[in-house]
């Protein structure tokens, strides 16, 4: 059985387990083997513990089955086979042989379900297909096994004419969807959602109600009554809560004087201070490794980080991003192609860029309208009036002029938000000015909107999307301008409120910061202090205003990135803002 029988195929064979996960669902065949996205959780996690032992190549198999002689028996580990017949590929767990018979074993943890056939059909499928690839390499096999670990008990299938032609069915499905390019929809209201450790990838419920909306609108204008029992989705359904990947990992920020540097020891990295460990952190609980000024890092430490696809981002001692060190760019190049797509097309940018800036100016007003004591009435009619226009914009210069008058009348009043009879009368906001900012309010709002470009920019990253392309702000050598459009809406609810945090709770002082002839920047410790009270503020757990469930400013970080990569995928036909009440 040669392992190379599969170089002379035209297409790419497709792993077997791929059509268990299109006999499960057709979306995530899609996203796993087309678009390349990937998510651990714990089932995943368990699985591949219950695999460590079948992982592992052991056994010696004769190269053809030719050469097998009758006697003789096999019984391999991780055996690795395809058939140039049907343009598949699999990792046989084990392979028991006797003679010119063959029997694969599957592996799978839990235990038999309560089924007639004790499998579920994905399983069955992908060990039928196992079956016919034995056979196309010069093996008799007619049934096979799954084993399941939990309850160490084998289930024996039969390779039945239903089965096989099933099996072959679902392949041919699953390699027309895969050359279609276009993603499949999602399942409406599928328990088999809720396991799936690429439900916030693929936002199944997110996506479904947007879609659904959208019909619901068109059904409405056409004046055609909706059945009672319509699966379209209402404002007060409630969404399953999302898990977003990445869940319990946290950033690690890295800051000081001359002489720190970061290495690796064992699963940890290792901060040291002139060659002296002063502190550390776990790689499998952090989520990025930002470094600020001219702290340096191991070439072991940037290998195992790239390697777990957990970035490292380069920043000034002001906070200014200067480089991302970061894996490989993300497989999903079908994502990618899209953002070129629509970065071309003048209308569509038009459109995102309205929803970018509308969302921030709803904010801004928002912010104002909620805190801001003794605030003109006609600031919010200005800024409400501001809004609508973004709307409607003709074009992008256009709705540039919008966002500027719109950020005037907002800054104009920005102080309004600081308690007067307490910590907020030490400081002195007129205007929003930069490069550099000139008193420590201006220092604030520019370093931390430095912080949430960098967290945008990871974002992006992790998804697959070129952070450097944007719709509203222009390409331009080294800004990444995809993660300014996205972060517009939460300048006002992220970097504005933890300005005015900071302020009225005293947690920040004049003497955290150092005034020059050049401008106004943020001492060690009181830099320190900004970050923390940042990441609070992305922590900190809000009811989302469209899906209902409670999730973290960070999440929605995630979600809004993943929506947009499905309206840029035609999914949903616009971009949701997000928008407080």
């Amino acid at each position: 059985m040669k392992k190379n029988s599969l170089e002379n195929t035209n297409k790419e064979p497709i792993p077997v387990r791929m059509i268990n996960e299109f006999a499960y669902c057709p979306r995530l065949f899609y996203l796993e083997y087309v678009q390349r996205e990937w998510a651990e959780s714990a089932e995943t996690l368990d699985g591949k513990f219950v695999h460590r032992r079948v992982d592992k190549e052991t056994g010696k198999i004769p190269e053809t089955a030719e050469d097998q002689s009758e006697e003789s028996e096999i019984h391999a580990r991780s055996v690795w086979l395809g058939s140039e017949k049907l343009n598949i590929s699999a990792r046989i767990d084990v392979l028991e042989a006797e003679g010119k018979t063959a029997t694969p074993i599957d592996y799978k943890r839990g235990k038999p379900k309560n089924v007639d056939e004790g499998v579920y059909e994905p399983e069955r499928v992908q060990l039928c297909l196992q079956g016919l690839i034995l056979r196309d390499n010069g093996f008799e096999c007619d049934f096979g096994f799954i084993y399941f670990a939990e309850s160490q008990q084998r289930v024996k299938i039969e390779f039945t004419a239903e089965l096989i032609f099933r099996s072959v069915e679902l392949l041919n499905e699953a390699g027309i969807i895969a050359e279609s390019g276009e993603i499949p929809p999602p399942l409406v209201n599928s328990p088999k959602c809720t396991g799936c450790s690429l439900a916030g990838i693929c936002l199944p419920d997110e996506v479904n109600f947007l879609s659904c909306e959208t019909e619901a609108v068109s059904l409405e204008s056409e004046n055609i009554s909706l059945n009672p029992d319509s699966r379209l989705p209402t404002q007060d359904s409630r969404l399953r809560k999302l898990m977003p990947s990445r869940d319990d990992t946290i950033p690690v920020y890295v800051q000081g004087s001359y002489g720190l540097s970061v290495g690796l020891k064992g699963d940890e990295l290792e901060i040291r201070e002139k060659g002296k460990a002063v502190s550390s952190a776990k790689i499998f609980e952090t989520s990025q490794l930002s470094l600020f000024g001219n702290v340096q890092i191991s070439a072991q430490a940037i290998r195992e980080l790239a390697s777990r696809e957990v970035p490292v981002v380069h920043l000034s001692y002001g906070g200014w991003l200067n480089a991302v060190t970061t894996a490989p760019p993300h497989k999903n190049i079908e994502l990618r192609r899209a953002q070129f797509a629509a970065a071309a097309d003048k209308e569509k940018c038009l459109n995102l860029a309205r929803s970018f800036v509308s969302g921030k100016i709803y904010n801004q007003r928002t912010l104002l309208r909620r805190n801001a004591k003794e605030l003109p009435a006609d600031s919010l009619v200005f800024l409400r009036e501001m809004r609508r226009k973004s709307e409607k914009a003709a074009n992008l210069p256009e709705l540039l002029g919008l966002e500027g008058a719109a950020a005037r009348e907002y800054f104009s009043h920005f102080s309004l938000l600081f308690k007067q009879d307490g910590y907020g009368d030490s400081f002195d906001f007129k205007t929003r000015n930069r490069r550099p900012p000139k008193d420590p309010v201006n220092a604030l709002l520019s370093f931390l909107y430095s912080m949430l470009t960098k967290e945008m920019l990871v974002t992006l990253i992790g998804i697959g999307f070129d952070p450097y392309l944007g719709f509203y702000h222009q390409p331009r050598y080294g800004r990444p301008a995809l993660a300014l459009d996205l972060m517009e809406e939460f300048r006002p609810l992220v970097a504005d409120s933890v300005v005015i945090g900071l302020i009225n709770t005293g947690e920040i002082q004049p003497h955290d910061f150092i005034q020059r002839l050049t401008g106004c920047a943020l001492t060690d410790s009181g830099r320190k202090r900004v970050i923390q009270a940042f990441e609070r503020r992305l922590n900190t757990t809000i009811t989302h205003p469209v899906f209902g469930y409670t999730v973290s400013y960070r999440r929605i970080f995630e979600i809004q990135a993943r929506l947009l990569a499905r309206f840029l995928s035609g999914e949903i036909s616009e971009y949701p803002s997000f928008i407080t009440r």
